[in-house]
């Protein structure tokens, strides 16, 4: 695997290639990433990866400085992965001058949910995607790039982004990946304590539980099946933002009868000072 830290370096390695499988993250790598790596390399000429932690996409409250960065071990999961190219730059590689054009998604999509609780979310996310994307497919004819669906809502914006850019990009959503006991992989685990780390996995059935509640009945009243949902965690100890069902096609509430409709649920709490987030499509 070959590891490069400017944007030049990364061009060169790419240029005997047509079809790069693209893979961005924010380091800190756990099994989910490693399951897009797997996932989307065959359906390109060349694996690659991208390691940045993206100041834009993080308020000044959050984590960022001590966002976990683990570049050595991650380096070398994605090599036994089978990662090809590595593009790791520093902040001065990929943002060399102050990033005043910023990509901002339409409203409908990025305000609510993740967008409501963290303002300039997908501001920051579509900025440094469209940024990466630049990077890896310049002069490609084509090519692909992986998300997790656990970042559900992130995927509905980069796949929106790439249409209305005409980008030459397929978007493949690689299915959540969980531990043994249904906690959805995230690096944000990590912050758990061992007594969160039992306790987070009741998000996920949180969820799942309102997805059968909905399920249950043909007529249900969804705001009091989520209000129920979220006083159930509260009373947990948790401090949820949302426990919603949505329709999967644009992520607003649905009206009306709601047999055949494909819907996800979608929850993010702050179980002491971790936020998590989870979603389940039913």
């Amino acid at each position: 695997m070959k590891i490069v830290h400017t944007i030049p370096e990364l061009r060169e390695a790419l240029s005997p290639y047509k079809r790069p499988a693209f893979v961005p993250t924010m380091g800190n790598l756990h099994d989910g990433h490693i399951a897009l790596v797997k996932q989307a390399k065959p359906l390109g000429d060349v694996s690659v990866s991208s390691i940045f932690v993206n100041r834009l996409q993080f308020a000044p409250h959050e984590d960022f400085d001590s966002y976990p960065r683990t570049l050595d071990a991650d380096a070398e999961r994605l090599k036994a992965a089978g990662c090809n190219v590595l593009f790791a730059p520093l902040e001065k590689h990929l943002y060399p001058e102050p990033q005043t054009y910023k990509v901002h998604p339409a409203t409908d999509l990025s305000d609510i949910l993740e967008g409501h609780f963290r303002p300039g979310f997908f501001i920051g996310v579509s900025t440094v995607v469209l940024k990466l994307f630049s990077c890896v497919f310049a002069g490609m004819p084509t090519g692909v790039a992986a998300f997790g669906k656990k970042d559900y809502q992130q995927v509905m914006v980069v796949r929106r982004m790439v249409q209305q850019f005409a980008l030459p990009i397929e978007i493949l959503a690689g299915e959540t990946q969980r531990a043994e006991d249904g906690l959805a992989l995230s690096s944000r685990n990590g912050y758990l304590s061992a007594a969160e780390r039992a306790e987070a996995v009741e998000l996920s059935k949180a969820i799942r539980a309102l997805g059968e509640a909905v399920r249950a009945s043909s007529t249900p009243d969804l705001p009091a099946l989520e209000a129920h949902a979220m006083q159930a965690l509260a009373r947990r100890g948790w401090k949820p933002d949302y426990l919603t069902v949505r329709r999967r096609a644009d992520l607003l509430a649905p009206q009306g009868p709601l047999a055949g409709e494909p819907l996800v649920v979608l929850g993010a709490a702050k179980l002491g000072s971790t936020r998590l987030i989870d979603n389940l499509e039913i």
